[in-house]
């Protein structure tokens, strides 16, 4: 059973990237996805999340940037992540657990973590 985040990479301020989230050994089908990040020295921030009843919820520092998508049929979900910005920088870390309504925002109702992966936004 593991959730790997990857898609990660050293992006210019203003530009574009889409980080992948794939499952192996479960169904990512009803779960809510949740996609978080954390800059060293700093607490894990919620970024965006699916609910399991469809609700999509977007942090205020990147609403209007970036969408989250589901794709069940390849077991993936994606970041599309558009208009970087240096704060942007982050270890990525996707997660998935049966989450409902906006509750998915919250990390302690995860109950497991995979691998990040590293975004640069520098110029």
């Amino acid at each position: 059973v593991q959730l790997q985040a990857s898609g990660g990479g050293l992006v210019k301020p203003g530009g574009s990237l889409t980080l992948s989230c794939a499952a192996s050994g479960f169904t990512l089908d009803y779960l809510a996805i949740g996609w978080f990040r954390q800059d060293p020295g700093k607490d894990r921030e919620w970024v965006s999340c699916i609910s399991s009843d469809g609700g999509i919820y977007y942090a205020d520092s990147v609403k209007g940037r970036f969408t989250i998508s589901r794709d069940n049929a390849k077991n993936t979900a994606y970041l599309q992540m558009n208009s970087l910005k240096f704060e942007d920088t982050a270890v990525y870390y996707c997660t998935a657990d049966r989450i409902y309504g906006s509750y998915c925002r919250e990390d302690r109702r995860y109950g497991s973590w995979g691998l990040g992966t590293q975004l640069t936004v520098s110029s």
